[in-house]
């Protein structure tokens, strides 16, 4: 959704410090806004959501574009031309560094026009935090290049994302037809080892089952970004929604905001998929018995809602002989995902020092005997 000619102003997530001017940035450990000028502090003001239910968007309004206009907001926004990572900056930037993937760009003046986010997942770990446990993986990976590692510990300061998700809530029924299997067991003379003898075998006896099945889907998570990996931020999970806070932009002082570059549509698409198989999950144990087979599901989808929500990420990508690597660290668990570099000089001596215990065994057992 981008409008450059849209009448919404474009949102700034700057807090000018009440003492010195300096701009305040949030502080997971202190849970509230710090100004690293003059160590100036501010809690965080909670807005008319604070202490209520995070509140569902009705999903078939959002795709005909009949959204209020205070669901919608406009943001300024870096496109990363490597990686297509799409970044919320302040107007005063004009030229950065792609968080995801180090390509140096230069900002333009295009805006970006979305759906708000209606909740965020404040950081816990602070970026101090964040490289230990980083560091710490890749002290783990022990074929990864040892000049890597250390210029991962020395390197720059990591970046707080706030990456976007969708989340969808839906009410599902489904009618279903099928086959419940039963095994039992008959007994067949066979001739083993020249003898003939009794042996029990498994057969499956087969019956028509047939029968509905409802559940009820709550907060079905899709990432709503292309800019990293999917199987990095599919590994990051589990995540606390829980833990969700309503939408404050004190909590994205001092971090950057992705912006959502998957359409709500997309997302929702994926979240069926997930659906379809949590349901042929319940149809199964309805049928029950020892197997079952599955002809035909029909399911009826009724009173979709959604979310946009901010998930916080620590990210670090680094350039090491003309290659990026990316790691990425959940900003509430601490746990790591990343690019799994190899040394060619530790996988050859692995190789070779397995060769010569090979051969060392070879020889003791030739000796031996």
């Amino acid at each position: 959704m981008t409008d450059t000619g849209a009448d919404i102003p474009v949102t700034e997530h700057r807090f000018p410090c009440e003492q010195c001017g300096a701009d305040y940035r949030f502080d997971p450990a202190a849970d509230a806004l710090v100004c690293d000028h003059c160590g100036d502090t501010r809690a965080i003001e909670h807005g008319p959501w604070s202490g209520t239910t995070l509140r569902e968007l009705d999903f078939d309004a959002a795709v005909a574009q009949a959204l209020p206009e205070t669901e919608i907001e406009e943001t300024r926004v870096l496109s990363c031309p490597n990686c297509a990572a799409q970044v919320e900056f302040d107007p005063a930037t004009h030229a950065a560094e792609c968080p995801f993937c180090a390509t140096p760009v230069v900002t333009d003046t295009g805006t970006n026009r979305h759906i708000k986010p209606r909740g965020v997942l404040p950081f816990v770990l602070d970026e101090r935090s964040a490289h230990a446990a980083m560091t710490a993986w890749l002290g783990r990976l022990w074929f990864a290049p040892g000049g890597l590692k250390d210029y991962a510990r020395k390197g720059r300061r990591m970046q707080g994302i706030y990456v976007p998700y969708w989340t969808f809530d839906a009410q599902t029924r489904s009618r279903y037809r099928g086959e419940r299997g039963t095994i039992h067991y008959v007994t067949r003379t066979v001739v083993q080892d020249g003898k003939r003898v009794q042996k029990r075998v498994a057969k499956i006896r087969w019956s028509r089952a047939s029968g509905r099945v409802a559940r009820f889907f709550d907060d079905v998570l899709v990432l709503a970004s292309t800019s990293l990996p999917k199987r990095f931020t599919d590994a990051l999970q589990p995540w606390d929604l829980a833990a969700l806070a309503p939408y404050q932009p004190q909590y994205l002082a001092g971090f950057r905001a992705e912006a959502y570059s998957v359409p709500l549509q997309q997302g929702h698409d994926e979240a069926r998929q997930h659906m379809a198989r949590v349901i042929e999950r319940d149809v199964r144990f309805d049928i029950g018995g020892d197997q079952q087979r599955i002809h035909d599901i029909a399911t009826d989808v009724s009173d979709v809602t959604f979310k946009h929500i901010l998930l916080p990420v620590w990210l670090a990508a680094y350039k090491y002989r003309g290659e990026t690597y990316r790691f990425v660290v959940n900003g509430q668990t601490g746990r790591v995902q990343g690019e799994r570099p190899y040394s060619a000089v530790k996988i050859t001596v692995a190789v070779l020092v397995g060769l010569l215990a090979a051969a060392a065994v070879g020889y003791l057992a030739a000796t031996g005997q």
